[in-house]
């Protein structure tokens, strides 16, 4: 069976990226990188299940960090169901600009492969860079993978930069408010279907996508959650 030509069946193992992109400065101590760490964790079973239907994307995971400096937790793509999450600690400061540079070693071709769907970029983070990010977003920008990716910010909290973050996303519908641990838990869960959300139609909505280098996800904003149904608790 694995032999014959069927329609659309070049599509079926073309790799998904999905980046989780972790703030992981000393303000993030405690409280937030906690329930930053469990609903990571948690949301794993999850993206497998979705994974595992739908055969046209082979979804890779892989996680960055930033607080003094930036670095790969996960060195090399990971098939999600191989993926495991390493919790984080939080301590340093906020250096993005750095992220954005690694970040875009990866997007380039080599190492992503032409087939690729657009990939996913999921930033979390709480507070204000504390290097010159500018430059290295523009560069992350211009790249093809960079202009065709979904990208989704996390603000946590009350003293992060939304301005920054929307430059990131470049959409301020895709710049999700978590100011407690139950706000924070259910965006990290809505970013992580992300992936399934962008393969979900792969053979037509992906090459629409790379037509007009325009991300999949056209209607986010319908299914960004509503948080008037969680409590507010401990403000962050």
């Amino acid at each position: 069976m694995g032999e014959m030509k069927r329609p659309g069946g070049e599509l079926a193992s073309r790799p998904l990226h999905f980046f989780w992109i972790v703030d992981c400065s000393g303000s993030m101590y405690g409280e937030k990188i906690g329930t930053v760490n469990h609903a990571i964790q948690s949301t794993i079973p999850e993206m497998v299940s979705a994974a595992e239907n739908n055969p046209n994307a082979q979804l890779m995971i892989r996680t960055l960090k930033f607080s003094t400096g930036a670095s790969w937790v996960t060195s090399n793509p990971v098939k999600v169901e191989d993926f495991a999450w390493d919790d984080l600690e939080a301590v340093g400061v906020t250096d993005l600009g750095k992220a954005f540079e690694l970040l875009a070693a990866q997007l380039t071709i080599p190492p992503m492969s032409d087939r690729a769907l657009p990939p996913v970029l999921v930033l979390l983070s709480d507070g204000q860079p504390t290097d010159d990010y500018k430059k290295a977003l523009s560069e992350l920008k211009k790249l093809p993978w960079g202009k065709k990716a979904v990208k989704i910010a996390i603000s946590i909290g009350q003293d992060a930069d939304d301005a920054v973050l929307e430059e990131f996303t470049g959409n301020k519908e895709l710049v999700l408010q978590a100011n407690n641990a139950a706000a924070l838990t259910k965006m990290i869960k809505w970013a992580s279907t992300a992936a399934s959300l962008v393969s979900a139609p792969a053979s037509i909505a992906a090459d629409a996508a790379q037509e007009k280098d325009a991300p999949v996800i056209v209607d986010m904003g319908g299914r960004i959650p509503d948080l008037d149904d969680i409590q507010e608790g401990d403000v962050w």
